[in-house]
């Protein structure tokens, strides 16, 4: 009777808890740019992660993932929960996602920073996808907290979807912290995938970034108490990946104004509310190309990056991008990229940069 009870409830574990998962991955990096004829060249550990994933009573898929940072101002912001999640999967159609996950805008925030085929992020990724977000936000790589609905629908003869929909409620503060002003984001994408590999989507983007602390208004007057700004932002991307060839662009417009201090810069606990310079309107776009020379294995690239943070040319800094990647094998790949870089906050606008990575992961 003991062997059986034993038995049983190994069987209920197993079915309870399954397929469980350690994974991560390793970024480090070579870097040379000579701006303003001030150079810097160094080697950095840009980070380390860890992920355990699994699935529980099969319909539902689990993820947890820390952060480790080679390169900080402020070691105290590492080791940190970058994901915690639930979603459930019963169906294609309608998954909703609970937790700590990346926002549902645009292509290449979801991907893996190997994945995306560069150094970095595209420029407007970064500060209009909540990665070093323009409005002030604490570095969130993409993420935030809150609730998603997406899914595949209208399949084909051959059962390939044709339409992909995703929607999202945040608190609109990033990563690791609750809401400030008690309003929400609401992010939501919608692509149709035409033939095998392409991609034609649209996003939008509707909320606040908000802080406690004190400002000085217009007229002199100074405030104290809890100040949120508006974000209206839209997104359109295209992306074609097919027999090792990648293709993809993304214009990203952002409305709202920021604040002038960007959280965790300066201070963790940061109560300057004042507003930047830059005024309340953004805009970039990028454009790439990865061909395969020996399929899987050896690739070329260009990069065409531009980002403008005040929304005009005054400010705007261009970064075209050419290089190669070697993948020894599927989890350690070595990648180089030059880029010359047109940037015209400077007082010298042009200068040039290198990049040499090496990632692995397991």
């Amino acid at each position: 009777m003991l062997s059986m009870l034993t038995a049983s409830a190994q069987e209920n574990k197993a079915s309870w808890i399954n397929n469980v998962k350690l994974s991560g991955y390793v970024l480090t990096r070579y870097k040379y740019s000579d701006p303003n004829s001030v150079k810097d060249n160094t080697f950095e550990l840009r980070m380390a992660r860890l992920a355990l994933e699994g699935r529980i009573m099969n319909d539902f898929y689990w993820k947890t993932q820390i952060q480790f940072n080679g390169n900080t101002s402020s070691l105290g912001q590492s080791p940190r929960v970058v994901d915690l999640f639930v979603e459930w999967q019963k169906y294609k159609f309608a998954r909703i996602k609970f937790g700590q996950f990346k926002r549902a805008f645009t292509f290449e925030n979801p991907m893996n920073p190997i994945d995306q085929g560069f150094p970095s992020y595209a420029q407007n990724i970064s500060a209009l996808a909540g990665f070093n977000d323009r409005a002030g936000e604490h570095a969130s790589n993409g993420r935030d907290i809150g609730v998603q609905l997406q899914g595949d629908v209208l399949p084909n003869a051959k059962g390939r979807s044709l339409v992909h929909y995703q929607v999202g409620v945040y608190n609109g503060q990033g990563i690791n912290v609750t809401d400030v002003d008690n309003k929400k984001d609401v992010i939501g994408g919608l692509w149709v995938m035409p033939i095998e590999g392409m991609r034609l989507g649209a996003f939008g983007w509707e909320g606040t970034y908000a802080r406690k602390g004190t400002w000085t208004d217009a007229d002199g007057a100074n405030h104290s108490g809890v100040r949120s700004l508006r974000q209206h932002r839209y997104a359109f991307s295209a992306e074609y990946a097919h027999n090792d060839w990648t293709l993809r662009s993304e214009y990203i417009h952002s409305t709202g104004y920021a604040f002038k201090q960007a959280l965790g810069k300066t201070s963790d606990n940061l109560t300057d509310c004042n507003l930047g310079s830059l005024g309340n309107k953004a805009q970039g776009v990028y454009a790439l190309v990865i061909a395969p020379v020996i399929p899987k294995t050896l690739h070329v690239k260009a990069r065409y990056d531009m980002y403008q943070p005040s929304g005009d040319w005054s400010t705007a800094k261009t970064q075209y991008e050419l290089g190669a990647d070697y993948e020894f094998t599927r989890n350690m790949e070595l990648s180089m990229v030059y880029s010359r870089v047109n940037d015209r906050s400077l007082e010298k606008h042009n200068y040039n940069k290198v990049e040499v990575a090496v990632d692995w992961r397991f």
